[in-house]
């Protein structure tokens, strides 16, 4: 018996315990409220569990209208700063995908220096179409169409992920299909109505003065809400968590002030990686209503990137008021209930524009957070028209009835195989059962761990792991028996056998990998799916089939110095 193989087949006991242990919960349905250790369950996709499937649609026509009478707007104020009179123009939308605008001056001779000044400041965002007599006609540059698209498309995903998580639903999928369209599937959800309303309404934003001043006791009040047990939960509604601190310390809170946090998320798995405490006052005069627009600009000086925001007519007056007010004090930038900035006030801000500086940090770093800002602010305040295209409700019969077919077919074809295996194999066969069992423990329970969720796809995938399994092993035996029929003993037979197969089967694999990562990359949906599973069961079966098999093997041929092998 090869030294050091107590290690590994104390260290393969060790592994297998707790697989078994990850598993226990699925298997056996555990409740949260079960004395067992291990509380999470494997996720089950939405093919599995029922649930939601939506395809929504943007109306890009009501985007470009409102960008080109914005840019109107701004043409009216900057040529007003010049000194060229102009009265109201006409929104000209002969073409729903192309409107336009016009711009009328009240003195035709001021033409060419209107067009030097517009095209000054809006050369690469306008394209002028129209010059008849004082009129100037504008549409939007091709450019400018292409990011307006990008964003809509952008802003509505993170306008959707705002709510989806409010909703508390465990590992929604919403991707973008195409340049117009959103895919969403919410597993488990059962109250189609609420989440479509949920979906569809607007991400509120909310600027909240932020109370330092008698925010000392906060270390205390967050020990308190630990000693409570209050930790947020994966997949609780943020807001419910906020709400339940906010009535544990109410007693000890200031008046008029109430809690709230900023969180970073795993953009990835949407879990929750740090949370940081904000007093605040409690309501708000300022939303996300009085907001115009959001974007970044570069500090010269500095070159920095900073958020610039522009406030409608009513939002102007009301932030100039709410920054003299507060000059000194933090503004919190509260977007459904998250605080994404809080910048400190350093006077009376007039005239319906305000900038948010960033941290510290590498240029990188603080242009990407700068970007994701704006996105946030202006999915508050400017939300992007969803139309809900398509609509499929696949219910928990369904789901129940897959896993039933699902079950019975891998139940089905795995006996064949092993049974196919033990009779042409014999006692071999027998180990090679062992260890195909142990990668599909090992493949689920890497599943539970990563919080990866299970689909029809997915299943398929550990189906076609085992047929690898399988085959990874048939290609090990027959090498042994090679090497027994060349008169080898059986220990001398099964060293040089596994030698000798172990490249053939690492090339099978990572050529099977190579392909499983190009699904994961490029694929949507039921395809990555199906590549997850894939790739964790190629993992665990040159594990299983090599390194467990011929831990398995060795215990066989071992110290009794056998003569003969059972293969």
């Amino acid at each position: 018996m090869a030294r050091g193989w107590w290690v590994r087949f104390i260290l393969l006991a060790a592994i297998t315990i707790g697989a078994l242990m990850s598993v226990t919960p699925t298997f056996f349905n555990l409740s949260e409220k079960s004395s067992f250790p291990l509380k999470t369950k494997i996720n089950l996709g939405l093919d599995l569990q029922g649930g939601l499937y939506m395809v929504l649609g943007i109306d890009f026509n009501k985007v470009y209208r409102d960008e080109i009478v914005g840019y109107n707007r701004k043409i009216q104020s900057l040529l007003s700063d010049e000194k060229i009179g102009t009265s109201k123009g006409d929104l000209i939308v002969a073409d729903v995908k192309d409107p336009k605008h016009s711009v009328v001056l009240v003195n035709p001779a001021d033409t060419d220096k209107a067009k030097d000044v517009i095209s000054k400041y809006y050369g690469n965002t306008l394209r002028l179409v129209g010059n008849d007599n004082g009129v100037l006609t504008y549409g939007l540059s091709r450019d400018l169409i292409k990011e307006v698209e990008d964003t809509a498309l952008s802003k509505s995903i993170e306008v959707i992920r705002n709510r989806i998580d409010e909703f508390g639903v465990t590992e929604p999928e919403i991707v973008s299909q195409g340049t117009d369209r959103i895919v969403v599937q919410l597993p488990g959800v059962k109250d189609i109505d609420r989440a479509k309303d949920l979906i569809g309404k607007t991400a509120k934003l909310e600027f909240k003065t932020v109370n330092d001043e008698e925010a000392a006791p906060m270390s205390e009040w967050m020990a308190k809400v630990k000693t409570a047990g209050l930790e947020y939960k994966k997949g609780e509604r943020f807001s419910d968590y906020v709400k339940k601190v906010n009535e544990l310390l109410a007693s000890d809170l200031p008046k008029g002030s109430e809690i709230a946090f900023s969180k970073e998320s795993n953009k990835n798995t949407n879990e929750i990686t740090n949370m940081e405490p904000y007093l605040v006052e409690i309501g708000s005069t300022l939303t996300g209503e009085e907001l115009q627009e959001a974007f970044v600009r570069m500090d010269q000086e500095q070159n920095r990137p900073y958020v610039a925001l522009e406030f409608k007519p009513t939002g102007a007056k009301l932030f100039e008021e709410l920054t003299g007010a507060i000059t000194g004090k933090r503004l919190a930038i509260v977007l459904d209930g998250n605080v994404y900035s809080a910048p400190m006030v350093n006077g009376r801000i007039a005239g319906g524009s305000a900038q948010i500086t960033l941290g510290t940090g590498d240029y990188n770093t603080v242009m990407s957070e700068a970007r994701d800002l704006a996105l946030v602010l202006r999915a508050g305040a400017l939300p992007v028209e969803l139309v809900f295209e398509e609509q499929r409700v696949v219910g928990p019969s369904l789901g129940a009835d897959a896993i039933d077919k699902a079950k019975v077919a891998s139940l089905v074809g795995s006996f064949l195989v092993l049974a196919f295996m033990c009779f042409y194999y014999r006692l071999s066969g027998v180990i090679a059962t062992v260890t195909i069992t142990l990668n599909v423990l090992f493949t689920l329970s890497c599943l539970i761990m990563m919080g990866a969720t299970l689909s029809l796809p997915g299943i398929a995938g550990i189906a076609l792991t085992v047929g690898m399994a399988v085959d990874g092993n048939i290609l090990i035996y027959e090498r042994i028996r090679e090497e027994l029929r060349l008169g080898l003993s059986p220990q001398e037979a099964v060293r040089i056998g596994f030698e000798k197969a172990f490249w053939a089967i690492a090339d099978a694999n990572i050529t099977t990998g190579l392909a499983g990562i190009c699904l994961l990359n490029f694929g949507t949906g039921p395809v990555r799916g199906f590549a997850v599973t894939l790739l964790i069961g190629i993992a665990m079966t040159v594990y299983t089939s090599y390194f467990v098999s011929h831990i398995l093997f060795e215990l066989y041929v071992g110290k009794a110095a056998k003569t003969k092998l059972s293969i």
